[in-house]
């Protein structure tokens, strides 16, 4: 049992606890993260490398008091322990637990919710800036990594944080170099030195008496900081902050807890920005994560004595279905490049990487990049494909429309983690691209119902002579049979998977299946439902809409998406067409205008009644209102209300035909 853990129900705590106890409690902590992560998964590697960072940071500061803004959040585990989370630890990215991320409404000490890289300073800076407004005193600090820098607005808060100079710090916890001992100590030596209240007030008064030298003060002063900045040049990889306007301080060792506290101690009273380039090692204390730090960033279960991943039997993922097929593709068209934004591993681009070394670009955490690089791409000739989370391709949205859409380029967005993505919660669902592409010019918007047509359709993206954009989920296919050779599809046109004469489901994407199962639930009730794989979003198949429209006055579309702009609006849009037979009822299934938190997919499916059972429920419904009544409870009892009057059935396989002729008149 931890000792010391245990004593710590929130920051104040902790500055009880003697510091040559710190790293038995880095231990402690270390043993919490590991054992939780291990069975719930989770974050490790980063969270592992910022035990002491995060310990050092609350002994010295005043939380809540002081904010602290963590980058992408996902290294924040350690700072919910210490902030009194550590009796709910375990229930963390379990549905109502902990979230995986900083999250407001959890904690007062999360002052940002964020999931996506690149906020942290922006965040800070307007924390600071509001603080000076109130003219208040408290402390803001925004711990970003190395990774984040590569986002563009990182450096947009960078140079803006340098031109208004407000006090904040932010450190920079950089987990991909290492320190010599030379130039570690060196740095942390000089740091000492240049940022000493003694050396910062005797350079002051050297510069005013420079200055105050007639006709030549002011150039010896210039060059006095030239001959300083050059000497910390040398010593200090820090110019390009201190260009930007900030005070440098480190490289710190990110293990060393008492240098880290003696560090802060020393800045949190500066004024103006602070950068503090802190170096800690991913995976640190757990062995195998150290090895193997991008592996174990996001981990899946495992077993902490061996360090394997628990393996559940499963189909092949969409991920790697993907990168095969690219693969496969690529190997007949020299053209097909890849590229991502920081996610290689994730996306399966780092297997199209094994083999097309000289065609695959990771631009780093740089979305906004990356869609214009390959836009520029294929305006040379080349056929960009780019493997981006749903989730992350919203934060490149002006380049998909400015620099792809507008200019008609054939660049293909390959969405992974479209729809519910589970347990990393609101910040990654993927719930949103259907309606802020569809309405983009030019833009194709297609969703496989399964593996196999998913190789199809990425074929159908890459030969599409404009923006083509296809989405899939997260996890395993259905399993199915891929067929031996890949085939572009028809742009626009849909599938029957069952035919049907009483109910018309247009089903988008995965749901397909589940549409399918629902509709087996249906035929049971004697209800003949139509499942219509829509393949596309933009443009609809309308001659299929069409045709149904004459078959049956009852339409039901199904997506695992957000209702408001996504497939159904698309499919409402086409009924409004004067070629489709008017006075179709149309039942729009999907997630309503909520924020969709953190849990286990499978049972966030089944609370929104996304799961087969649901689904055939919400359609019964609706089509007992087409006829004029509304089904009750229970499968083979229903309550038929029409005209004023109840009336109980026993069997609805039986009495349906008559009672829909009796309701219809």
């Amino acid at each position: 049992m931890p000792k010391l853990l245990n004593q710590i129900s929130g920051p104040e705590d902790l500055k009880k606890i003697d510091p040559k106890d710190f790293p038995q409690l880095a231990k402690e902590i270390r043993d919490a993260l590991l054992e939780t992560i291990s069975q719930n998964g989770g974050h490790l590697s980063s969270n592992l490398g910022v035990v002491e960072l995060t310990m050092a940071m609350h002994y010295v500061f005043e939380s809540p008091k002081d904010k602290f803004v963590w980058d992408v959040g996902h290294q924040s585990y350690v700072h919910k322990l210490l902030t009194g989370r550590a009796d709910r630890f375990h229930t963390l990215r379990k549905k109502d637990g902990l979230c995986g991320f900083t999250k407001r409404e959890e904690s007062v000490h999360d002052h940002w919710n964020c999931g996506h890289g690149g906020t942290s300073i922006s965040a800070a800076l307007a924390f600071a800036q509001a603080r000076d407004l109130k003219k208040e005193n408290n402390k803001v600090l925004a711990v970003i990594g190395d990774g984040s820098l590569t986002a563009g607005m990182a450096f947009e808060g960078l140079n803006h944080t340098g031109h208004i100079k407000n006090d904040m710090i932010v450190v920079l916890n950089d987990n991909e170099m290492s320190i010599s001992e030379n130039v570690g100590g060196m740095s942390a030596h000089l740091s000492k030195i240049l940022t000493g209240q003694v050396m910062l007030k005797i350079k002051a008064e050297i510069d005013e008496l420079l200055l105050a030298i007639p006709g030549i003060g002011k150039d010896i002063s210039r060059y006095a900081h030239k001959l300083d900045e050059a000497v910390k040049g040398v010593f200090i990889p820090g110019r390009l902050f201190e260009d930007l306007g900030f005070r440098y301080i480190g490289p710190v060792d990110g293990h060393d807890v008492d240098s880290l506290i003696g560090t802060f101690e020393t800045i949190k009273d500066l004024k103006g920005p602070t950068l503090l380039h802190v170096v800690t090692r991913k995976g640190k204390g757990y062995e195998v994560a150290e090895e193997k730090a991008d592996v174990w960033h996001g981990a899946k279960p495992f077993d902490i004595a061996t360090g394997q991943f628990v393996k559940k039997k499963a189909n092949p993922a969409y991920t790697a279905i993907f990168a095969d097929t690219l693969i496969e593709l690529a190997e007949k068209d020299e053209k097909i490049i890849g590229i991502t934004a920081a996610m290689p591993d994730g996306t399966g681009i780092s297997k199209f990487r094994q083999v097309f070394p000289d065609r695959t670009f990771d631009c780093g955490m740089a979305e906004q990049h990356a869609v214009a690089f390959g836009g520029a791409l294929s305006i040379e000739g080349f056929k960009p494909v780019l493997a981006i989370y749903s989730t992350f391709l919203q934060r490149a949205y002006d380049q998909v429309v400015h620099d792809i859409c507008l200019m008609n380029l054939p660049v293909t967005f390959a969405m992974d983690r479209a729809g519910i993505v589970g347990e990393d919660g609101a910040t990654h669902q993927g719930l949103y691209d259907i309606a802020f592409l569809r309405t983009l010019p030019n833009m194709v918007l297609m969703a496989p119902k399964d593996e196999n047509e998913m190789r199809h359709m990425l074929k159908t993206c890459i030969d599409h002579p404009g923006p083509a954009a296809i989405r899939y989920p997260r996890g395993s296919g259905l399993g199915v049979d891929l067929d031996p050779e890949i085939r572009a599809l028809e742009i626009g046109k849909g599938e029957v998977t069952k035919e049907g004469k009483d109910v018309a489901i247009f089903a988008y994407g995965h749901m397909v299946a589940t549409a399918e199962e629902a509709a087996g639930l249906l035929e049971n009730d004697g209800i003949s439902v139509a499942v219509i794989n829509a393949r596309f979003a933009k443009p609809v198949d309308k001659d299929m809409v069409a045709k149904y429209s004459t078959i049956t006055k009852c339409f039901v579309t199904l997506e695992e998406h957000s209702l408001d702009g996504g497939f159904g609006s698309a499919i409402l849009e086409t009924l409004q067409d004067e070629e489709v037979e008017p006075g179709v009822m149309t039942k729009c299934i999907g997630l309503g205008d909520i924020v969709l938190e953190h849990g286990a997919p499978g049972a966030q499916r089944k609370d929104l009644k996304l799961d087969p059972q649901g689904v055939y429920e919400t359609v019964l419904e609706h089509y007992g209102r087409v006829l004029g009544g509304l089904p009750a409870a229970g499968k083979n009892k229903k309550l038929i209300q029409g005209n004023g009057k109840k009336t109980f059935i026993g069997n609805v396989k039986k009495d349906h035909l008559k009672i829909k002729q009796s309701v219809n008149g």
